[in-house]
């Protein structure tokens, strides 16, 4: 049986497996349907993706732009809120989660985000998913299995969300508390920002002890969202640096790089030379959860593929890309595919 999430300063005896927003590589992600299958795949954590609506729910998407991810382009109700805005420094077209309510995103129906890899035969069947309606399940699922299983949200453009007067920090701590799981069962709060964790930190204090922050780095030449928006020319490169990484240890508790942060792709399709992060990050005291490890050859590295078709599964090769991780130390990981990573981890 897996290990349970653990809490506070323990460490893992097992590397924890994360239902990378469900089994988002099987079913529409961010579903319930999503990460019920991740919990009887063997995650120990899963991860709803945090954006608000317009009238402050917490709702499960990978994005407040949802035409890519619901059905809304096809109804043709809502055909006059589709806009354009500009989030974190770059314009978006489409359809945002600010402008509907929670009564009137409950009638769109989820669709698969990589169609042209994962098909759509699971188009049309699920809702979105309210961040309540996950905690309930993670809740029943754990009774049902005896086990524990943990929530590891991220907070979505916390800098937007603040802007336009619906900020979802306080809002998620208040959902957390309203249920007796979440007020026990492992929590782990995300988000590409510092400035919203460093303010949960101080909100948290020690009166969370079941509650941790992580802290996500982008790509190393991307710019994280609150900098941005403040004018500061601040990289994740330079949060990867030794000193960067004592100041994020100063508010988190664990660090998310990008996978290829840690371990490059080579010129000749192999992984390549670990970098020096994890070396790095250890000594500053921070345990690293890595994502995304996705099954499909076009996201593994090219040496770990089965032929051509970027659409062909090779699930030998993601468990031998995701045990090179794990020799390295990781703590946890995201992954598309937990039954992958459930085999990763349990047949070292």
């Amino acid at each position: 049986m897996p290990v349970s999430p653990v809490l506070a300063s323990e460490s893992p005896v097992t590397p924890l497996v994360i239902g990378h927003r469900g089994a988002s590589a099987l079913l529409p992600e961010h579903t319930l349907a999503a990460y019920a299958r991740a919990i009887a795949d063997g995650a120990d954590y899963i991860e709803p993706d945090l954006v608000a609506t317009r009238d402050g729910v917490l709702v499960a998407r990978h994005e407040n732009e949802i035409g890519g991810t619901t059905d809304v382009a096809q109804r043709p109700e809502f055909a006059a809120r589709k806009r354009r805005q500009v989030i974190d420094g770059e314009t978006f077209e489409g359809w945002f989660t600010e402008d509907f309510t929670l009564a009137e995103l409950k009638t769109l129906r989820a669709r698969e985000r990589l169609p042209e890899l994962r098909g759509t035969a699971h188009d049309g069947h699920y809702e979105v998913a309210t961040l309540d309606e996950v905690i309930a399940l993670a809740s029943e699922q754990a009774a049902l299995r005896d086990r524990t299983i943990g929530l590891i949200p991220e907070i979505k453009h916390p800098s937007h969300f603040q802007r336009i007067g619906l900020p979802m920090e306080e809002r998620l701590l208040q959902t957390l508390a309203a249920h007796a799981y979440t007020r026990q069962a492992p929590v782990v709060i995300q988000s590409f920002e510092q400035t919203n964790l460093r303010a949960l930190r101080e909100r948290l204090g020690a009166t969370h002890p079941n509650i941790r922050l992580l802290q996500l780095l982008g790509p190393a030449e991307a710019s994280p969202g609150d900098a941005l928006a403040a004018g500061i020319a601040r990289r994740y490169a330079d949060l990867m640096t030794p000193e960067g990484l004592r100041e994020i240890a100063a508010y988190a508790d664990l660090l998310g790089p990008w996978t290829r942060s840690l371990i490059p792709h080579a010129a000749d399709g192999t992984l390549g030379t670990p970098t020096d992060l994890m070396r790095d990050a250890r000594a500053a005291g921070l345990p690293v959860w890595p994502y995304t490890f996705r099954p499909e050859n076009a996201f593994l590295p090219r040496a770990l593929r089965r032929g051509d078709d970027p659409r062909m599964r090779h699930d030998d090769g993601a468990i031998e890309e995701i045990r090179a991780y794990l020799a390295l130390g990781i703590g946890g990981f995201f992954t598309d595919d937990p039954a992958v990573g459930r085999r990763a981890v349990d047949g070292r």
